[in-house]
């Protein structure tokens, strides 16, 4: 009897986010299982693949942010459609919600990402239990943060899911976000844990064809899950009449592309191997380059710990990447060779307050001083829009990720070999950096005083299989 094969694959995913670290994430979230394009145009995804696209939309015109929606949809050829938005609802948010609803049955939008303590309770974004609006969040923004889910979305018809409905007993949930799609209005859903999100993504998914997601790295870690269990659920199949694991068949591709997206934290060893040649010294011969372009306050201490552990700072003042005559190109070779491991940050000097709405010409300025020695390095950039800039200076338009070294922090590699952690500037406890840099070289040693956060962060409990649409 011959055998028969059939692939091992689970549905396609085509994402849309618009910065490069919110990219991403989604890739992570989504079980590390394809590409991110650094945008506009990509092709469709193919069976079982996830292709993630930074649009590079969020300091846009609402007008251009809207038009590269559309353009991009164009590339989302069946499978699953997601839209991520940044999860304290900065961004062209309506313009480009607006445009991702156009030509949808609905959209389901779950802005809740509770790894990061924000939730959302009656359709409004919660920052560790306080509302959003009130809190400093948008210090940087130039507009003030909206009060509810809804009034970021602007015109577009929205009508909130209350918890209690997220949490009722199968299939409440679906039930109500059928007939409020069958009413013309898009359902804001509220959740507070991984698994409200997880009921989310199962009632979405069963609402069929049409239905498009809209929400943060939750929401994508949510469907990633249930894609993991749709595997494993083709595995089985394929391992009880087609013989998994058998030459040419796709058990064998299923472990190729794991050997080619290895998994795992920041526990140094040899599995970890960065792919950096050692210098005859034994110290990396490429250097590390971090990149530090976001305001949040905790980039100050983030960087002090990586540089108690032995790391160059170079600080360059906000003036001087605005007026970019003034500024030579970095050589980090001098700045940073003679330090442990090569390791150089480069950061904006924070000593006094950055202009809102100043971030593109900040992140452009910083690109453009450590672009020539960027081409040399493994990277880490945090700040979407830093990334986004520092690689298109590097001609770089396609990451493979690899692996998230805590959560948001993702490790990718480019044609050439070379290692990019991305992070969103608002991610991260204090030792977000010095973590992030022992993963890309295991022998930078901890500050003195502070013991290294090196415990791999628990994936969540995983939910039961993907049910069939009723």
């Amino acid at each position: 009897m011959s055998r028969t094969t059939r692939t091992v694959l689970a549905p396609r995913v085509f994402a849309l986010a618009d910065d490069l670290s919110g990219a991403a994430e989604v890739a992570a979230a989504l079980g590390l299982r394809g590409r991110i394009v650094l945008g506009p145009a990509t092709a469709p995804p193919r069976d079982g693949e996830s292709v993630v696209l930074d649009l590079d939309t969020r300091q846009s015109a609402p007008q251009d942010a809207a038009s590269a929606v559309r353009a991009a949809l164009a590339y989302a050829d069946g499978g699953v459609v997601l839209k991520k938005i940044d999860s304290l609802l900065r961004g062209n948010l309506a313009a480009e919600a607006a445009a991702y609803a156009t030509g949808a049955t609905g959209v389901v939008i779950a802005p809740a990402l509770p790894v990061a303590g924000r939730t959302v309770r009656e359709g409004v974004v919660n920052l560790h239990g306080t509302a959003l609006h009130t809190t400093d969040a948008w210090r940087a923004e130039r507009g003030v943060a909206p009060v509810s889910v809804g009034a970021a979305l602007g015109g577009v018809p929205t009508r909130v899911v209350p918890l209690p409905t997220v949490r009722a007993p199968a299939p409440a949930l679906y039930d109500r976000l059928l007939a409020l799609v069958a009413e013309g209005c898009h359902p804001v859903c509220d959740a507070e844990t991984d698994t409200d999100l997880d009921a989310i993504a199962e009632a979405a998914l069963q609402l069929g064809p049409g239905i498009r997601l809209m929400g943060t790295g939750g929401l994508a870690a949510a469907l990633g899950r249930r894609l993991a269990w749709a595997d494993l659920a083709d595995l089985a199949g394929l391992a009880a009449g087609a013989g998994a694991g058998l030459p040419g068949t796709d058990g064998d591709r299923c472990a190729e592309a794991d050997r080619d997206h290895p998994t795992g934290t920041d526990t140094p060893g040899p599995a970890r191997a960065d792919g950096v040649s050692p210098a005859p010294d034994g110290t990396p011969s490429r250097p590390l380059l971090v990149v530090v372009g976001t305001a949040e306050p905790t980039a100050v201490a983030q960087i002090a710990q990586l540089v108690a552990a032995g790391a160059h700072h170079v600080s360059l003042p906000a003036h001087t990447l605005t007026d970019r005559s003034t500024l030579p190109p970095l050589n980090i070779r001098t700045e940073g060779g003679r330090t442990p491991d090569g390791v150089t940050v480069v950061s904006i000097d924070g000593t006094h307050a950055v202009h809102p709405g100043a971030a593109r010409s900040l992140a452009a300025g910083l690109a453009h001083a450590v672009a020539e020695a960027a081409h040399d390095s493994d990277l880490v950039l945090t700040g979407g829009e830093t990334a986004r800039r520092v690689l298109d200076a590097l001609g770089i338009r396609e990451l493979l990720p690899l692996d998230q070294i805590h959560h948001g922090a993702v490790r990718s590699r480019t044609a050439d070999g070379r290692h990019v952690v991305t992070r969103p500037g608002s991610f991260g406890h204090t030792d977000s950096l010095l973590r992030i840099a022992r993963a890309l070289r295991p022998g930078l040693a901890p500050p003195s005083d502070q013991p290294p956060s090196d415990q791999p962060v628990a994936p969540p409990v995983p939910p039961a299989p993907l049910g069939e649409p009723t």
